[in-house]
């Protein structure tokens, strides 16, 4: 079980409301990410996980008529403040989408673009990015002799991988995954899951999936929300996972993860 006592918060979310125009999405949500650990959201469709998730790089911002109130830190600065540059948060937090979403170019040009539009043009610095994370995700060796192919013609999983290197690429403190496997066969939702486990050494990994096991299996943290009787999506429980799948302080918590209802 993971020694929170040791650990240092990378996200501190207080007391958040999101809201779509008049819709209440995320009520009075309070929770500590912490450094350099997967944390799983879970919860019922339709609870608010994903919505959650993308507050912490900001792109609610992209739906028309969406406000957040409350406070979200990185590394103790608030990401909503006035003056805060929207796009060096998301170079800090970079996100991984539920269908692997890979540009229609070449796969080396999928890597670089982030780093070229951050600043690097070399053609050497970017030819070592692109083998650094290939070779982080697992894919070098399958695709250093063809990274001029289109990545619109690997297989789904190389795809997500893909996704990943490109999130990684740019080097953020930050990644987050909203349901990264649920498209992909079990090969590939388990190279996806050790990825993770070789990436958390490296940056703060935040999932959403409806797959219990694999929140069982690759979290260090659980966090499961719930519509409230008041029809917005609360936080019911958050901890250690172990503890969670093991001991649920709520008997909600422990009708989801058992298959009572969800």
């Amino acid at each position: 079980m993971i020694d929170l006592t040791e650990q240092k918060t990378k996200i501190d979310v207080k007391a958040l409301n999101l809201y779509y125009g008049s819709f209440h999405a995320l009520g009075d949500i309070s929770m500590s990410i912490y450094d350099r650990t997967i944390t799983a959201f879970i919860g019922p469709s339709g609870c608010g996980k994903t919505s959650l998730l993308k507050t912490f790089n900001r792109m609610n911002d992209l739906i028309p008529n969406a406000r957040v109130e409350g406070e979200i830190l990185l590394d103790e600065l608030s990401i909503y403040g006035e003056s805060v540059d929207v796009p060096s948060v998301r170079k800090k937090i970079g996100m991984v989408f539920q269908k692997p979403n890979v540009f229609p170019m070449s796969i080396y040009d999928n890597i670089v673009i982030g780093p070229r539009k951050h600043g690097v043009k070399g053609k050497r610095e970017l030819n070592e990015i692109v083998e650094k994370y290939l070779t982080r995700v697992g894919l070098w060796e399958e695709l250093k002799d063809s990274l001029k192919k289109q990545a619109t013609e690997l297989s789904p999983g190389q795809q997500q991988l893909l996704c990943v290197a490109r999130a990684a690429a740019i080097q953020p403190d930050v990644i987050l995954m909203d349901e990264p496997c649920s498209r992909l066969d079990v090969e590939s939702t388990l190279r996806i899951e050790e990825l993770m486990r070789e990436l958390v050494h490296r940056y703060t990994i935040i999932i959403v999936t409806h797959n219990m096991e694999q929140a069982a299996r690759a979290s260090d943290m659980a966090a499961f929300l719930m519509i409230g009787q008041d029809r917005i999506g609360r936080l019911v429980e958050y901890a250690p996972t172990l503890e969670m799948f093991s001991m649920p302080k709520d008997k909600r918590t422990e009708d989801y993860i058992t298959g009572r209802f969800g």
